[in-house]
């Protein structure tokens, strides 16, 4: 068993139904174990003019590689409609694979820890919320250090 962060994010639908909806499909998913989510977190968006997000982290303990848990996100996403036309535009559900471990991990298709975390506070806040101590390995900061680092005024909890 491996222990994984990921993080929830979505602006488009019933975004809070659409997160709870499918936190429970990765809890009853095979070989994954939601240890814990953290708070809903309304956050001003990134890129283009868009509605606020609605966004959580939860931690993980998986019996999946980081590919295959990264496929399992992507058919979540694809049940909630998830289409990816515009880089950080709007969207009904995004499943971020966020940390694995103490693995530093690069692919085409996935990089961990996930390249933008270390600057984004709609992550870093519920994220430090759940796993304060956990450290991110590419700094060797912890995450509630990195959170201290950031600006959270567009970070607000639900």
């Amino acid at each position: 068993m491996a222990k994984s962060a990921i993080g929830f994010g979505s602006n488009l639908g019933d975004s809070v139904k659409i997160l709870n909806d499918s936190r429970q499909i990765l809890a009853q998913t095979s070989g994954i174990k939601l240890l814990s989510l953290s708070s809903w977190y309304k956050t001003v968006p990134i890129g283009p003019p868009q509605p606020d997000y609605i966004n959580a982290c939860a931690v993980l303990e998986v019996e999946l590689t980081p590919l295959q848990l990264l496929e399992t996100l992507l058919k979540i996403e694809q049940q909630f409609s998830r289409t990816r036309t515009q880089r950080w535009g709007p969207r009904t559900l995004d499943l971020d694979l966020l940390l694995f471990e103490d693995l530093i991990f690069n692919s085409n298709n996935l990089q961990i820890p996930h390249p933008r975390l270390r600057e984004r506070a709609f992550v870093l806040v519920p994220l430090a919320e759940i796993a304060p101590d956990w450290i991110e390995p590419v700094s060797g900061v912890t995450i509630a250090k990195l959170l201290q680092q950031v600006d959270t005024s567009g970070v607000h909890r639900l």
